[in-house]
């Protein structure tokens, strides 16, 4: 993300983290432009061999409306899972033809407001949401565009809990499910039956897992052209893994030559939903340390910032890249770096050779993707301040929390009642 060392100190593009502390307060989550830009890039260049290619940023990971309207200016689609998040792809100028929606949940007024948006296709997860999409437009006198997205039964060898491809996992339709709800979808008339999705899992660092879930939907596809359904579209969905820890996800280019080989000449325009890997290492979180404290053997670093304001380490244990922001001379010692939150999992990294005082600024490096968007307010923490960085000039996108807001639409009881 253009993070670097001048004189001594980190900074983010042209601009120096502690400034940012000075001007924000801690904790801050600060993100590149410039890296949301080259991340989204490296996509559109990847796969510009294939006629019509589009890469559906997945809102999920970031939805910060200074974020999506960055991505949506430099041509992105968008990947939603709720009404929500069509809203806010709205509200950043993001383009609805550039949409497409997912979920295993869309609600009557989802569908409702993306049919009245005009988005490009609605990802189907069940038998019931076919049903309902179609009666909804049927109602509207409109014709939804849809795809199925299928479940191919493919281990995508990452956290059990991000994983999304396996036949026990809740979505998507399985492989034997899919074919006759295809001749269903073909078969009324005001839904279109434009596509197939597919998405396995999330932080995948193997291109096998990719491979072979591509493999087995393009043998549906070709089924189903023998049958008379033609695709337009397949969308392989997201889950291209960042190196968090010295991880070896493949490339951007290497991850496209594969895709486009397994696709070959069939006529599909081909569709992507990154997350992770175009907005993870373009933010980090700016936390300070508040008390440095030992219990027998173990030291801790206590930090303005928590599982509420990061919650991947406590979930799923993730790693984070921790670095002092003005790093100290001396002899580094193990730290585990800790939050106010009052929960034992309330930890950013464990055993983190640092040299430490109070009051020193930390970067958790990595921390665009699934961080605000997972925020919280656990224990009335207020969430934290969100800047953008372009060049040398910082931009304030989101204000820090006050109280106020956190009690903004509560109501006490009628004294007596």
């Amino acid at each position: 993300m253009g993070l670097h060392l001048r004189d001594g100190a980190l900074h983010v593009e042209g601009v120096a983290l502690e400034d940012l502390a000075t001007r924000f307060g801690t904790p801050t989550y600060v993100y590149s432009k410039a890296a949301l830009e080259q991340a989204y890039g490296a996509f559109a260049s990847a796969f510009s061999a294939a006629p019509g290619s589009l890469a559906c940023y997945a809102v999920k990971a970031n939805s910060t409306l200074a974020v999506l309207g960055v991505l949506a200016r430099a041509g992105a689609g968008f990947d939603i899972v709720s009404g929500g998040e069509l809203q806010r792809v709205l509200k950043a100028g993001g383009n609805p033809a550039r949409v497409v929606f997912s979920g295993v949940s869309k609600s009557r007024e989802d569908i409702s407001a993306a049919l009245d948006a005009g988005i490009l296709c609605f990802n189907i997860e069940s038998a019931a949401e076919l049903e309902r999409i179609a009666a909804i437009a049927a109602s509207r006198a409109q014709v939804a565009p849809v795809s199925l997205r299928v479940n191919p039964d493919v281990d995508a060898m990452s956290h059990p809990y991000i994983s999304t491809g396996l036949r026990e996992n809740k979505f998507g339709v399985d492989m034997q499910t899919a074919r006759a709800l295809y001749q269903r979808a073909a078969s009324l008339p005001s839904l279109r039956v434009c596509g197939i999705d597919c998405h396995i899992g999330s932080q995948i660092t193997s291109l096998s897992p990719f491979v072979d879930a591509l493999d087995r939907v393009l043998a549906l596809v070709d089924a189903l052209s023998a049958e008379g359904i033609v695709l337009e579209h397949i969308d392989v969905g997201g889950g291209l893994g960042v190196s968090y820890n010295g991880e070896s996800p493949p490339s951007v280019q290497d991850y496209a030559s594969a895709i486009l080989a397994g696709v070959g000449a069939r006529p599909l325009r081909i569709l992507t939903e990154p997350g992770r890997a175009i907005v993870a290492a373009a933010g980090l979180l700016l936390t300070r340390v508040e008390y440095l404290k030992r219990n027998g053997e173990r030291s801790f670093a206590i930090v303005d910032a928590g599982m509420n304001d990061l919650l991947r380490p406590a979930l799923y244990g993730a790693w984070m890249g921790i670095e002092a922001v003005r790093p100290r001379a001396g002899t580094p010692q193990d730290w585990d770096i800790v939050g106010p939150v009052c929960e034992s999992a309330d930890f950013l990294g464990k055993q983190r050779a640092l040299a430490l005082e109070a009051g020193d600024l930390l970067a958790v490096r990595d921390a665009g993707a699934y961080a605000f968007s997972m925020s919280s307010n656990y224990n009335s923490r207020c969430r934290a301040a969100e800047v953008m960085v372009d060049g040398d000039t910082a931009f304030l996108v989101r204000e820090r929390e006050r109280f106020e807001d956190l009690v903004r639409g509560e109501r006490l009881l009628p004294a007596g009642a």
